[in-house]
């Protein structure tokens, strides 16, 4: 398995109502991010301060200038749902996860013990 090599795809894919907040996150962010409460309404995450609707792409997402690398603007302050993110090889194939190698898929198991130990500090373990 790569390390993530920040092509974006999963903030893209997931940025348009596919992330959710939790009430502890909300509390958090309100008082200590309120630009970031500012984009959440009812737990759904990225939603237009002015408008109330769903934005399509995350507001915290920024394309490096003349590169193929996306960045976050709230890195160390992002939703679990993002901190999460891949928890399954399953997920990886199916969103094209660029960290996925030929050996992964043959060997899922492996690559998904192989996972678990990568993202074991950003997430909890899988059950």
């Amino acid at each position: 398995m790569k390390d993530c090599n920040q092509c974006g795809k999963c903030c893209i894919k997931y940025s348009n109502g596919g992330l959710t907040a939790s009430e502890s996150e909300m509390e958090l962010w309100e008082i200590f991010r309120p630009h970031i409460s500012e984009y959440v309404r009812d737990g759904k995450l990225w939603m237009d301060p002015a408008t109330g609707e769903q934005i399509t792409l995350c507001p915290w997402l920024r394309k490096e200038p003349n590169k193929d690398i996306y960045t976050c603007d709230i890195y160390f302050d992002r939703p679990e749902d993002c901190r999460h993110y891949p928890t399954s090889i399953e997920e990886m194939v199916n969103d094209e996860c660029e960290m996925i190698e030929v050996q992964d898929l043959k060997n899922p198991k492996k690559a998904q013990i192989t996972l678990d130990k990568l993202m074991a500090d950003s997430r909890p373990p899988l059950d």
